[in-house]
C-alpha cells in the first residue's frame, strides 16, 4: 500500500532507499502508515469507549462514572509517554520499542474485544501503555530520516506525517464506531485490533528503509543501573499486588480504589516534574526566567486539555442521551461526531499554517502568548456554546446535531492556535539538559486536565450541568484574559525565544 505512494528519489543518499515518499525519505511511507493504522486502532476504540461504558449492552456504568474511566484513561496514555520515551533512551531504541508498543497496542484491543467484562480493565491498560512506548519515540523517529534539524525537508516531513494521524483519527470512528454501536461492541473493538496489525506488519516490513540512527539506545542502563531498576519495578509491582489483593478479600473494593490513584498521580507528577526542573541548580539564570515563563503556557495548556478532552465524554455522552444524530432525516451512529475534529483539521491546518506566515511578513504575527489566550478564550466560548443545546435538553426536547458539530468546530479552531504553538515553544524553550524529556513534560498537561476531569466526576460532578459547563467555560475565559494581560511579562521571561 505505502509503495504505490512513492516516486523516485529526487536527491541521491535519501536516507533508507532509492525511492522517497513524495519527496521525502523512503521511510516515512512506513512511519506514515504506522502512525495512521496505531491512530485509527486508537481513535476507533476512544469513540467506543465512553458509549459502551454507559450502555445497556455495555458496562451499564452511570455518565459521571464513565466520564471519570474516559479521562483517567486518557490522562494515563499521556502520562505514560514519558517512561516511555526513557525506555527507549536506556532500554530498547526507539525502533524496537515501536514494534513492542504496536504489539502490546494489537494484544489490548484483542482483549477488550473478549466478551467478558472482567478483563475490560485489563486491555485498557495494555492499550494505554503500548500507546505511552509508541507516541513518545514514533515522533523521534522520523527526525531521524532527515539530516539534521536544518534539513530543508523535515518541517514538510512532519506535516505528511500529521495527515497521517488525521486520516486515521478521521476514519476510525466511522468504520469501528459504527460496526461497534450497531453490529457489536466487542466486534468494533476487534476492528481496533485489526487496524492495529495492519500497522504493525507494515512497519516490520519496512523496518529496512528507516534510519539506522533509530535502532540505536542513546544511553543504555549499566549492568548495575539495570540491576537496580528492576529490583525497584518488583518491589513497587509486589506491593500493588499486595495492597489490592487485600482490600479486594476484604470486600471494601471498589472501582475508585483504582481510579482514584491514577488521578492523584496524573495531578502530581506533572507538578513533580516541572518542580525538579525548576530547582535545577545546573540551569543558568536565562533558562531558569525560560521554564518560569513555560510554566505559564504549561498551566494554560492543562486548562484547554480539561475542556478540550470532554468532546470525547460529556459532549459524547450528552449526543447519545439529549441529542437528534440526524441530518437531513439520515441517522448517524453518535461515535460518527469524533470524525468532525480531524477532518476539519485537515482542511485548517494549512489555511493557519498560511495566515502565520502572512501575519509574520507583516510584523504582525501573534505572539506565543497571545495565540496561547486566543486558544482557551475559543475553548471557553465551545462551552459556552454547550449551554444552547443543554437549555434545549433541559426543555424536553432533543438538541439539533449541528450545535454539537459547531462546538467542535470552535474547539477545532481553538486547538490550531494552541497545539501546534505549545509543541513549537516547548521545543524552543527546553534548557539542553532536558531537550529529550520537555517533550514529555508538555503531554503532561494533557495528563493534569484529564486527571482533573477525572478527579471531578469520580467526587460526583455531574459534567453535564449547565452550571458546571458555565463555571468551566469561565475559567478557560479568564484564564486567557489572564495570560493576554500578562503577555509582556511571559514574553520577557522568555528571553531569546520568539
Amino acid at each position: 500500500m505505502a509503495s504505490s505512494l512513492t516516486k523516485d528519489s529526487v536527491r541521491p543518499g535519501t536516507p533508507g532507499s532509492e525511492k522517497t515518499f513524495f519527496g521525502h525519505p523512503r521511510g516515512l511511507a512506513t512511519l506514515f502508515m504506522t502512525e495512521m493504522w496505531e491512530r485509527f486502532s486508537y481513535y476507533g476504540m476512544k469513540a467506543l469507549l465512553p458509549l459502551y461504558l454507559v450502555a445497556p449492552g455495555g458496562l451499564h456504568l452511570s455518565a459521571a462514572t464513565a466520564t471519570a474511566i474516559y479521562s483517567v484513561y486518557v490522562s494515563l496514555v499521556y502520562l505514560l509517554a514519558l517512561p516511555g520515551g526513557w525506555f527507549a533512551d536506556r532500554v530498547l531504541g526507539p525502533r524496537k520499542t515501536v514494534a513492542v508498543a504496536g504489539f502490546v497496542i494489537m494484544l489490548g484491543h484483542l482483549t477488550l474485544a473478549l466478551p467478558s467484562s472482567g478483563t475490560f480493565f485489563a486491555g485498557l491498560g495494555l492499550v494505554a501503555i503500548g500507546s505511552g512506548l509508541l507516541k513518545a519515540n514514533i515522533s523521534t523517529m522520523v527526525g531521524h530520516l532527515y539530516d539534521g534539524p536544518d534539513d530543508p525537508r523535515r518541517d514538510g516531513g512532519f506535516t505528511l506525517f500529521y495527515i497521517g494521524i488525521n486520516l486515521g483519527a478521521f476514519a476510525a470512528p466511522l468504520v469501528i464506531g459504527t460496526v461497534g454501536e450497531s453490529v457489536n461492541w466487542h466486534l468494533g473493538f476487534a476492528l481496533a485490533a485489526l487496524g492495529m496489525a495492519l500497522g504493525l506488519g507494515q512497519y516490520l516490513l519496512g523496518g529496512r528503509h528507516l534510519s539506522s540512527q533509530s535502532q540505536v539506545v542513546p544511553t543504555p542502563l549499566s549492568a548495575e543501573e539495570r540491576k537496580s531498576t528492576l529490583t525497584k519495578a518488583a518491589l513497587w509491582a509486589g506491593l500493588a499486588v499486595v495492597f489490592y489483593a487485600t482490600i479486594g478479600f476484604t470486600g471494601v473494593y471498589t472501582l475508585n480504589w483504582l481510579l482514584v490513584p491514577i488521578t492523584l498521580a496524573g495531578l502530581i507528577i506533572p507538578v513533580l516534574v516541572i518542580a525538579r526542573i525548576k530547582r535545577d541548580k545546573e540551569l543558568d539564570r536565562a533558562d531558569q526566567s525560560k521554564m518560569t515563563a513555560y510554566i505559564w503556557f504549561f498551566v494554560a495548556a492543562a486548562v484547554f486539555w480539561m475542556i478540550y478532552d470532554q468532546g470525547g465524554s460529556t459532549v459524547s455522552l450528552f449526543a447519545d442521551s439529549s441529542a437528534k444524530n440526524t441530518i437531513f432525516g439520515w441517522n448517524f451512529p453518535v461515535s460518527w461526531y469524533q470524525s468532525v475534529n480531524p477532518v476539519m483539521i485537515m482542511a485548517l491546518a494549512p489555511v493557519f499554517a498560511w495566515a502565520w506566515l502572512a501575519l509574520a511578513r507583516r510584523g504582525k504575527e501573534p505572539s506565543t502568548a497571545v495565540k496561547f489566550a486566543m486558544g482557551l478564550v475559543l475553548i471557553g466560548a465551545s462551552f459556552f456554546l454547550f449551554l444552547a443545546p443543554l437549555a434545549i435538553a433541559d426543555g424536553g426536547h432533543k438538541a439539533a446535531a449541528m450545535w454539537l458539530v459547531a462546538i467542535y468546530f470552535v474547539q477545532t479552531i481553538g486547538e490550531l492556535t494552541l497545539s501546534p504553538v505549545g509543541l513549537s515553544v516547548t521545543t524552543k524553550m527546553a534548557p539542553a539538559k532536558y531537550a529529550s524529556q520537555m517533550m514529555g513534560v508538555w503531554f503532561l498537561a494533557v495528563t493534569a486536565g484529564d486527571a482533573t476531569t477525572g478527579l471531578l466526576s469520580i467526587a460526583g460532578v455531574d459534567l453535564n450541568k449547565t452550571g458546571i459547563v458555565a463555571l468551566q467555560a469561565a475559567l478557560a475565559a479568564v484564564a486567557g484574559l489572564a495570560v493576554w494581560m500578562y503577555r509582556s511579562k511571559v514574553k520577557e521571561l522568555m528571553g531569546d525565544v520568539h
